[in-house]
């Protein structure tokens, strides 16, 4: 029936599933049943506090007659060859960004969700934020006019986190780009229209200990005739936050004190020892986060003919001619309500959302595209971009 909960399988109980662990268990519109994961401890964790059924392998998940759709949380590297076998099963699909690494095998991902006639959603991403679904919608209603600059910047610790060691191998999706650019691309690609046409960028690889890329500054342009630049720095340095009244990228209020602890954390430590770091940050060993505001992706701001408009974790802050207001992004039940509703509205009424496989194809290219404008010193012109299909919600 279209009320029942969506019964969705996990492919993945790491770091991924921990941060969406608090919509799960908020949104009664999906039903965790069953879960894949290499932990024994992870598994049994995941039996324990939902009742479902734990697998040694995502292949033995797929073949679950009662998994609907599998959010499929695990490595960059691993979503390929998880989400075909989803797809051969019949299986809607949530697979979290970036959708591949190569755009071979993204096009292989894309190609196998149509033939089988199933949904591939790819999130959560940023894009998916309150504030920036407000802010697209007022756009596309032509509120202010038309959107002539974007400009997305963040500061943040991400290359100091606990990393195992391919998450600091660009070529397999390590470093700032695959991770964190691909946010920033979706958010100024969802507000903009999706139309990218044309990219220049360079990128900063700066610690050897690190030996990925940890920043980038790109402009890109769009069909429509808005500029976008986008600035990142997972370097550990200046926090973004503080711009952004001090709430964390996950909603979190920015506890005193806090600066300095990803490195802090990681000094002194051999790579193995990160390793064993990173796994306490999964099911059944780490913690959720407590959110108490909308999610962000750093300061955004939409600059328009009769307005500029700043994303908060609240809203929308907007600067009209001759006086200032505020829009309201409401928050909760659910931290990623949002996400859920793009699932549930995808098995449930057939309707696919803005992010479908094929926008996270065209994400994906941007992300190559910075990496190669980077290496050549020349501009990247954009080839497999696809519009937003917007429509207003029907309830």
């Amino acid at each position: 029936m279209t009320s029942d909960p969506v019964r969705l399988g996990v492919a993945g109980l790491g770091r991924a599933f921990m941060l969406m662990v608090p919509t799960f268990n908020a949104d009664p519109r999906v039903k965790l049943v069953a879960a894949a994961a290499p932990r024994a401890e992870s598994r049994a964790a995941f039996e324990r506090e939902y009742g479902g059924r734990g697998y040694e392998t995502v292949e033995a998940l797929c073949a679950d007659p009662s998994v609907e759709a599998i959010y499929i949380a695990t490595p960059h590297q691993m979503h390929v060859d998880h989400v075909l076998a989803a797809a051969r099963a019949g299986k809607h699909i949530l697979v979290e960004k970036p959708l591949a690494i190569s755009m071979e095998d993204a096009d292989r991902m894309v190609d196998a969700a149509r033939g089988a006639g199933v949904h591939l959603i790819v999130g959560p991403s940023h894009s998916f934020d309150p504030p920036v679904e407000l802010a697209a919608r007022l756009i596309e209603r032509g509120e202010f006019g038309a959107l002539r600059m974007i400009q997305a910047l963040n500061y943040t610790d991400f290359l100091y986190r606990p990393r195992r060691p391919e998450e600091l191998r660009t070529e397999e999706g390590g470093g700032v780009l695959f991770s964190q650019a691909i946010h920033q691309i979706d958010i100024v690609r969802r507000l903009a229209g999706g139309m990218a046409t044309n990219i220049f960028a360079m990128t900063g690889a700066w610690d050897p200990k690190r030996p990925t890329e940890g920043a980038f500054t790109a402009l890109m342009t769009f069909e429509a005739g808005c500029i976008a630049n986008l600035t990142y720095s997972g370097y550990a340095h200046f926090d973004s936050d503080i711009w952004m009244n001090d709430v964390g990228e996950l909603g979190q209020p920015k506890k005193p004190g806090s600066y300095g602890g990803a490195r802090r954390a990681l000094s002194n430590l051999t790579p193995d020892d990160e390793t064993r770091l990173k796994t306490t940050r999964t099911f059944g060993s780490g913690t959720t986060v407590d959110a108490a505001h909308n999610e962000h992706f750093g300061p955004i701001i939409l600059l328009c003919d009769r307005a500029d408009l700043r994303l908060t974790p609240d809203g929308i802050e907007v600067f009209c001619d001759i006086e200032r207001s505020f829009i309201e992004a409401p928050f909760g039940p659910a931290p990623r309500r949002t996400v859920i509703d793009a699932l549930v509205a995808a098995v449930r009424r057939n309707d696919p959302p803005v992010q479908t496989g094929e926008w996270g194809l065209a994400s994906l290219e941007v992300c190559h595209a910075i990496l190669r404008s980077a290496a050549s010193g020349v501009p990247v012109a954009l080839q497999r971009q696809c519009k937003t299909k917007y429509e207003e919600p029907t309830g």
